[in-house]
């Protein structure tokens, strides 16, 4: 899994990375808050640990963006700092992050926080994956939009997209619906 990690003491970054790399991850490294934004928006990172005192964008600032910026994927993110006390941890908390350490942090206590932060990304891609589902009628096609009105697929697609639909007969149809309609196989030029 890539595993973001945002610190801006480069001793602590590599090690975090190495510590990462022990435990299967893919790290990419950030020296700060507007690096870790450009990797989150070049590339698939689904875990972000954080520093909270950083030159510029402090942790509680980068988190606050990363949710404001309404990714289509869950980002977990875990606030790792030297502060403690139940007031930083409900200011990380209230900033957005899904996790709270204090360092130092054993590497087994990484491992444990990283399979809870796998857990919950799983989690919320299956959450997205069925809110994507749609109710269909298996008769007459129409997708259900609220819990007692229907409505057709045409309709549907276009009050939701830009698409527009042209109708036209696929082969099977055309040879098991509109053939027997006609009463002959041949395509009505060549009768």
């Amino acid at each position: 899994m890539k595993v973001l990690v945002v610190d801006d003491e480069p001793a602590l970054r590599t090690l975090m990375g190495e510590l990462l790399e022990e435990l299967g991850h893919e790290p990419v490294l950030a020296a700060s808050g507007v690096a870790a934004l450009a990797a989150l928006d070049r590339q698939p990172i689904r875990v972000v640990i954080t520093d909270w005192m950083m030159e510029g964008m402090d942790g509680p600032e980068l988190i606050r963006r990363i949710r404001a910026a309404g990714r289509q994927r869950y980002v977990y993110v875990m606030m790792l700092t030297a502060r403690g006390g139940p007031e930083s941890f409900l200011e990380g908390m209230r900033a957005g992050a899904d996790d709270f350490v204090t360092k130092p942090m054993p590497i087994d206590e990484l491992e444990a926080r990283l399979m809870v932060a796998e857990r919950i990304v799983a989690l919320q891609e299956n959450v997205r994956l069925l809110e994507g589902l749609l109710s269909i009628c298996m008769y007459c096609k129409k997708i259900r939009v609220t819990e007692d009105a229907w409505t057709s697929v045409e309709r549907y697609v276009e009050e939701r997209s830009d698409a527009s639909f042209s109708h036209d007969v696929c082969p099977s149809c055309y040879e098991t619906r509109v053939v027997p309609e006609l009463g002959s196989s041949d395509p009505p030029d060549q009768r």
